[in-house]
């Protein structure tokens, strides 16, 4: 492991909280699935981040950890062709974490749009805490620390590997420069004459306590009218501002991944907090009730009245899993009062179990032998710390802690 990886290297996390269901199956882990056969794949259990936002019910974290690496294990996930581990048991991540901190501006964390939305989402947990600012910043040592150049997320993640992005380029640029850089840059300043360099610096705090990409754009253009400034110096003020300079901290990019299309029992997005959830270990009896007592078009009371399948939730379900012939079926049947809703339904309660089977029987295989499933992580994490304890080093030597 560690090294250059041709394929490319994917990080992706996440975080126990309680089981997984259907929308993570479809959601997330049948794309890591298939990502594991293309890149180099750490997937990892986020347990410092849960205890970003559940450090007072800490307990269903610890509950959560094993159940939920056996349905990884059960969903597909290869620890053949990916690393598994858990995250506190690669300590070298909270390292990163705290040396990044030192040089990240705080208005970059205020600014990650989660950050407020997360707050007054979870009003009834104080979210006001050091560790929730800084969980971004978390996640950008997460993936910096192997160098993955790709993470898969979801269109509301994006703005955080924008941010691991800032924060390498960063680190890039402070730790990563030729010697007298600096000086050289400051020379380079002075020769744009009073007024412009006061514009250009007052561009760079913009740019590096605000993450004002605008101000990049402004400088580029001020730069480019500067009649006095060599090429090699314009270029050199374009690195200060923008944190060129050697590549410490590979700038990875987001994969963005199609949402879940795995809607709940109730219709709105599958989520713990709507209680609409069908987890991956539920047993075909609690399955099929769910599925059987799921609400449909409130306009059909009795058997004879005919429905509007576009109102209806069991109709999303059919989207997920039903073929064209099923669905024309349907919409026929239910919009002429043909079939009734149990009908409408019996597809989907089959087309959930045959899902859910051959799942199910590989979790129980790997319940039954725990000591396989801690093998599993604890080899994952050995490669892990492999790879993380090289980035470290590099980082450590680029800030001088080197004693």
């Amino acid at each position: 492991m560690g090294g250059l990886h041709t394929q490319g290297r994917v990080l992706s996390g996440m975080r126990p909280t309680g089981q997984l269901h259907l929308g993570h199956y479809h959601g997330v882990l049948k794309n890591w699935v298939s990502l594991q056969q293309t890149f180099d794949c750490f997937f990892f259990v986020a347990d410092w981040h849960a205890l970003t936002t559940h450090y007072e019910d800490s307990g269903i974290i610890a509950a959560s950890v094993w159940d939920m690496v056996i349905d990884w294990l059960a969903a597909g996930v290869n620890p053949g062709s990916a690393q598994l581990f858990i995250q506190s048991q690669v300590p070298e991540h909270a390292e990163l974490h705290l040396l990044l901190s030192m040089v990240t501006p705080l208005g970059w964390l205020e600014r990650v749009p989660s950050y407020k939305d997360q707050q007054e989402r979870l009003r009834e947990r104080d979210l006001a805490t050091y560790g929730f600012l800084g969980y971004p910043l978390l996640q950008g040592a997460d993936i910096l620390i192997y160098g993955a150049d790709k993470v898969p997320v979801g269109e509301d993640q994006v703005a955080h590997v924008e941010l691991t992005r800032e924060i390498a380029r960063r680190f890039n640029h402070i730790y990563g420069r030729e010697d007298g850089y600096e000086a050289a840059a400051e020379a380079a300043i002075k020769k744009m004459g009073k007024k412009n360099a006061r514009l250009y610096r007052q561009l760079l705090k913009r740019y590096q306590e605000q993450g004002d990409h605008e101000a990049v754009e402004v400088a580029r253009a001020l730069l480019g009218e500067q009649q006095n400034l060599a090429i090699s110096d314009q270029e050199r003020l374009l690195g200060f501002l923008e944190g060129g300079g050697r590549m410490i901290l590979t700038e990875p990019e987001a994969l963005l991944t199609p949402a879940s299309k795995m809607p709940g029992l109730d219709g709105q997005k599958m989520s713990k907090s709507y209680n609409n959830t069908i987890s991956l270990r539920e047993p075909p009896v609690a399955v099929q009730e769910k599925l059987r007592t799921m609400p449909t078009d409130p306009a059909r009371v009795r058997r004879t009245d005919p429905g509007n399948p576009d109102i209806c939730p069991v109709w999303q379900l059919h989207a997920v899993y039903s073929s064209d012939e099923v669905r024309d079926w349907v919409r026929e049947g239910c919009t002429s009062a043909g079939i009734g809703c149990l009908d409408c339904k019996q597809p989907i309660i089959d087309s959930v179990l045959a899902e859910l089977q051959p799942l199910q029987e590989r979790a129980r295989e790997f319940e039954a032998d725990p000591g396989r499933v801690r093998a599993i992580i604890n080899d994952g994490a050995e490669a892990a710390r492999a790879v993380a304890r090289a980035t470290l080093e590099e980082v450590r030597a680029a800030m001088g802690l080197i004693y």
